[in-house]
């Protein structure tokens, strides 16, 4: 009873990271399943892309009733990432979990810096073309696959800096492009489906889908920059202390 409480907990706080910011909400998944739930790294992996696949959708469907996907675009671009999500999903099943602890903690620290450092990793506008956009969207699959994060806080920067979309609509279309590379990426892997946890993922999935569609409500009464500041510490901090376990 205890373990599904906290499972109801952390998937409406991941809930509420997606909808609120277009992505982020598997960099607090993973830690979540792994340190709260006793999930293995890669069962961890495995739970967080159908965790961040229903909650995506949802908050896909609240920002598109708002305007703010372009879906023509964000399919280019979730396209380019497809195949690499799904081999990349292949190939993480089989890697050791110390060494996908590491890479998620390394990951979650560049997250955090984009995040607290304002214009960190962007790319000028003038570099934007199509050759970059598709790079994008296969370098965000492959890390979707082989890490079971959703990439929302690497495709809404690619976004607006490479595609010169407004925020409000990067964060919409994010959604889009993070439900087809995460459905990807999980479709290799549903073969063993027991080791999925479904009496933990069940409940950790219900209340990420509700907190999706909360955290765009609540999008609109915060500047992006202080919930982007307070997400970045967060994630930095859990980024620390996973590094930090998985060395020692």
């Amino acid at each position: 009873m205890t373990t599904v409480i906290l499972a109801l907990i952390a998937g409406s706080v991941v809930g509420v990271a997606l909808g609120g910011l277009g992505g982020g909400g598997s960099m607090l998944a993973i830690p979540a399943l792994i340190y709260l739930l006793r999930f293995s790294p890669s069962q961890a992996t495995t739970a967080s892309l159908l965790i961040v696949a229903a909650t995506s959708l949802t908050g896909l469907i609240a920002h598109a009733r708002a305007g703010r996907v372009r879906w023509r675009t964000g399919t280019l671009f979730a396209t380019a990432g497809l195949p690499a999500a799904a081999v990349a999903g292949a190939v993480s099943a089989k890697l050791p979990g110390a060494l996908l602890t590491v890479a998620f903690a390394l990951l979650a620290g560049l997250a955090a810096g984009r995040m607290l450092i304002p214009g960190a990793g962007t790319v000028p506008s003038a570099a934007a073309g199509l050759g970059k956009a598709t790079a994008a969207g296969a370098g965000l699959g492959a890390i979707t696959g082989l890490l079971g994060v959703g990439g929302g806080f690497l495709a809404v920067p690619a976004l607006v800096s490479v595609l010169a979309f407004p925020m409000g609509e990067a964060i919409g279309t994010s959604l889009l492009v993070i439900s087809a590379n995460a459905l990807a990426a999980l479709l290799p892997r549903l073969g063993g489906t027991g080791a999925v946890g479904w009496a933990i993922v069940g409940p950790f999935t219900g209340t990420a889908v509700l907190g999706a569609w909360g955290g765009e409500r609540w999008a609109k009464r915060f500047s992006g920059r202080t919930l982007q500041k307070v997400f970045g510490i967060t994630l930095l901090a859990i980024a620390a202390l996973m590094l930090i376990d998985a060395l020692l």
